[in-house]
C-alpha cells in the first residue's frame, strides 16, 4: 500500500520510536523509504557585535549534525534490512516536508510529535500539526 515512504526525524527522543514505526511498516516490503531531516537556512542575529563568520559556523554545525542525524537513522534502518535514501533540507521544517513529499509524490510521512502543550504549543504551533492538516497524504504522527 505504502511504496513511498519518508520519515521525517529530529534529534530528539521520538526519533527511535519513529525509526521502529517504519521498520514495522517497510520490513519485507518493496518500500522506498527516505529520511528526511530539515534544518534551518538561517541564524538571526540580534547582536550587532556578532560576526558574520561566527553566524556562518553556526549553521555549518547545524548542517554537520543533521547530517550526522541522518547516517545514524540510516545505519538503523539498514540493519533491519531496509536501504532507505537521505535527504538533507534547509529552511522551515514543515515547508521543507509537505514540500518534498509533493515533490516526489510520498504515499506516507511519518514524523513524531514533540507534544507541544498550553500556550507554548498554541503560539508556536507544531510541524506534525502542520503536516498533518496540509499534507495530500497520510500522515502517521508517532507520539
Amino acid at each position: 500500500m505504502f511504496d513511498k515512504i519518508m520519515v521525517a526525524i529530529d534529534k530528539a527522543e521520538i526519533t527511535n520510536k519513529i525509526l521502529d514505526a517504519t521498520i514495522e511498516i517497510a520490513r519485507n516490503k518493496q518500500t522506498q523509504v527516505t529520511l528526511v531531516h530539515v534544518s534551518q537556512d538561517y541564524v538571526s542575529n540580534g547582536m550587532t557585535y556578532v560576526p558574520v563568520n561566527f553566524l556562518e559556523e553556526v549553521l555549518n554545525e547545524m548542517e554537520k549534525a543533521s547530517l550526522e542525524l541522518l547516517q545514524e537513522a540510516k545505519s538503523k534502518l539498514k540493519s533491519a534490512g531496509i536501504n532507505p535514501e537521505t535527504i538533507h533540507l534547509k529552511g522551515d521544517p514543515a515547508h521543507e516536508i509537505l514540500n518534498y513529499a509533493w515533490d516526489t509524490e510520498q504515499r506516507l510521512i511519518i514524523i513524531g510529535s514533540r507534544g507541544l502543550r498550553g500556550v507554548k504549543g498554541m503560539m508556536l504551533g507544531s510541524v506534525s500539526h502542520k503536516v498533518s492538516q496540509l499534507s495530500i497524504c497520510p500522515v502517521l504522527i508517532v507520539h
